[in-house]
């Protein structure tokens, strides 16, 4: 799994430009993870994609986005995994790398999950 960050412009539409790139080049986006950084008036997206050939297929055009501030993909080492799973005993926050939250859930097997893919 290939992780890209950037930062945009805090404006509408934005969201509906970036991922419009990933409908026309037809790549799946697994997780996407955006919200308010430390720059004012941006946020920061991170979506992750299943291989590196599709994420610097998507990075070569959100880089002539006008939205697009800054973008690079990232290494295992600046990257998390999260899930918030639940079962009958209750809820469960998981936090980790991506192969321990994948791990937890697939020993785990809870009655509903999401996983999330979070990076810097």
């Amino acid at each position: 799994m290939e992780v890209i960050s950037m930062v945009v412009n805090d404006e509408f539409g934005v969201m509906q430009r970036v991922m419009g790139i990933f409908t026309r080049k037809r790549i799946n986006v697994d997780t996407i993870v955006v919200g308010r950084c430390e720059i004012a008036g941006k946020s920061r997206v991170v979506l992750s994609v299943k291989d590196m050939v599709q994420a610097n297929i998507a990075v070569a055009d959100l880089k002539r986005l006008h939205d697009v501030v800054h973008i690079e993909t990232l290494d295992n080492t600046r990257r998390e995994a999260y899930a918030l799973a639940s079962n009958g005993a209750g809820k469960a926050r998981l936090i980790g790398s991506l192969e321990e939250v994948d791990k937890l859930l697939d020993a785990s097997k809870p009655e509903s999950f999401i996983r999330a893919v979070n990076a810097l």
